[in-house]
């Protein structure tokens, strides 16, 4: 015969240690991971920096365009990748990732796309696709700034 009364003590137990699961032990791992990946994004940015330091001198030796261009997409990459970084650190500051924050990591990298095809041969139609996308991301960032209910007013 069950008694009621451990049964019903094992199920706030599993409910407490449910609890301390979903509000201790996820977030913290989710801090942990979201830290160690900026780590990483960092140790890539230092070693994207060097690299276009090298193509840069590389550019003042002999083929002065091919290291133009290989330091105007490193750069846009570093660019991306501090984007990256930033919509990270928002989010272990706020908790949560804010829209516009992805929308202009979007933007920088199809910007940076859109400059890397300067540099190869492209089709008319990619080059107004990218354009499109990118009028498009910047009317949705105006507008998720202008109408952030953040900056509502409370009722």
């Amino acid at each position: 015969m069950v008694n009621p009364q451990s049964a019903l003590f094992a199920t706030r137990s599993t409910r407490r240690s449910a609890h301390v699961i979903i509000d201790v032990v996820y977030p913290t791992l989710l801090r942990f991971l979201t830290g160690a990946l900026i780590a990483v994004f960092c140790v890539w940015l230092a070693a994207g920096g060097y690299n276009m330091a090298i193509a840069a001198g590389d550019a003042f030796g002999g083929n002065w365009s091919k290291g133009a261009e290989q330091a105007v997409i490193g750069g846009l990459l570093l660019l991306a990748l501090l984007e990256v970084i930033r919509t990270l650190q928002a989010y272990l500051a706020l908790g949560r990732v804010r829209v516009t924050f992805i929308i202009d990591t979007a933007l920088v990298m199809l910007i940076g796309e859109l400059m890397g095809l300067w540099f190869r041969e492209y089709e008319p139609q990619k080059v107004l696709l990218a354009l499109g996308v990118i009028i498009t991301l910047v009317a949705t960032r105006i507008l998720t700034a202008r109408y952030s209910p953040e900056d509502l007013p409370q009722s």
